[in-house]
């Protein structure tokens, strides 16, 4: 069809918002594409924690640039992106990742003690072990972030889900929606759980495990503190040992999850539906243990998708083939503005940071 854009990004979530946006920086004329709303898939939800400590100092580096996209993007768009209370981690865990956020240098962290904790977390029951402070991590106002990136994009979003993908050589890329038919110079694929599918479609064999989680949102008892920070919690202190939890606008309200998750079988049907009510009671019971500042009954409930790797929990690769490329990992909301720049240089003819390539296993944990 003559007169499409140059780029088609498929999958209308905080990666491919970011990535169409970083296109359109570069003056690239593209076109999104998106079954549903943007921002409802695995990018559901109202808040994300933005973290700088990972065990691979490559992914901390990552963190770093994407949380100066960040700022750059508040100030431009004149909204919060990420708030200013801090994220706060618990357990040796936190010191390991510590170490690491030193030896790369460039993160404001510290180790910090039991007052300056029950200072940043208000609402944690009494905890006298190691904790660290990242002074510049927050909570990602997610639904902020979306609804911002695709007013900027405007009519370059559209409805409809992509039903096929097909290279034609010199010609370029056909991509075939619901609604239309069209060739572009390059295609960009982050559509999630259906991101291996469509690179079936090409002949690629990505090592995605599909999985699902739940994410419980708890009212605060009584009036909302003024500061509160994100936490995670690796101590096994309170009877789980991978919890995160963030506030969400306003503080009045307090998202908890297991980073644990459910597997599901190839057709996307929960291998045992028992398990996600698990996730959902534990999650309650760890609530009325740890967090006292919460109401333990929750107010409403997330339930979605999971795609990672099998190098890491916080694993990101992109495959190419061709003139397109494929984008898969998990934990991907902090890293979506450095990472959709990134994708974006790819597909203007700067070539895949190295780090980026599937044989580099970026997340994977490092000596």
């Amino acid at each position: 069809m003559t007169g499409s854009p140059e780029v088609a990004v498929v999958g209308g979530g905080i990666v491919g918002l970011s990535t169409a946006y970083a296109l359109r920086e570069q003056g690239v004329s593209v076109r999104l594409y998106e079954t549903g709303l943007p921002g409802h898939g695995q990018s559901a939800g109202e808040s994300r924690i933005f973290r700088h400590a990972h065990d691979d100092p490559r992914l901390v580096a990552f963190a770093r640039e994407s949380r100066g996209v960040w700022a750059e993007w508040a100030e431009r768009f004149g909204v919060e992106l990420v708030s200013s209370d801090g994220a706060v981690a618990i357990g040796e865990s936190a010191l390991a990742r510590l170490r690491v956020l030193d030896r790369v240098g460039g993160v404001a962290a510290r180790a910090i003690g039991p007052d300056e904790l029950a200072e940043r977390m208000p609402l944690l029951a009494g905890y006298a072990g190691p904790a660290m402070l990242d002074e510049a991590g927050g909570a990602i106002r997610t639904r902020a972030a979306i609804e911002a990136l695709t007013d900027q994009l405007g009519d370059a979003v559209v409805t409809g889900e992509v039903v096929s993908i097909e290279p034609r050589g010199s010609d370029g890329v056909e991509v075939r929606s619901v609604t239309d038919r069209a060739v572009y110079s390059k295609v960009i694929v982050c559509a999630g759980r259906e991101t291996a599918r469509l690179a079936r479609s090409v002949g690629l064999s990505l090592p995605v495990r599909l999985a699902a989680h739940v994410r419980l949102t708890f009212d605060v008892k009584g009036a909302a503190p003024a500061r509160v920070a994100c936490l995670q919690d690796g101590s096994g202190e309170f009877g789980e040992v991978s919890v995160y939890a963030t506030p969400l606008p306003g503080n009045s309200r307090y998202a908890v999850g297991l980073s644990e998750t459910v597997g599901v079988r190839d057709d996307g049907t929960f291998i045992d539906p028992a398990a996600i009510r698990s996730l959902d009671e534990r999650a309650r019971a760890y609530v009325a243990r740890a967090l006292p500042g919460l109401d333990p009954e929750p107010r409403e409930f997330v339930h979605c998708w999971v795609t990672d790797l099998p190098w890491s929990e916080d694993g990101v690769a992109v495959w190419e083939a061709g003139r397109i490329l494929f984008v898969a990992g998990h934990n991907l909301f902090k890293q979506a503005p450095a990472l959709g720049r990134a994708l974006a240089r790819a597909a203007t003819g700067d070539g895949l940071a190295a780090e980026l390539a599937p044989e580099a296993q970026l997340g994977r944990p490092r000596d």
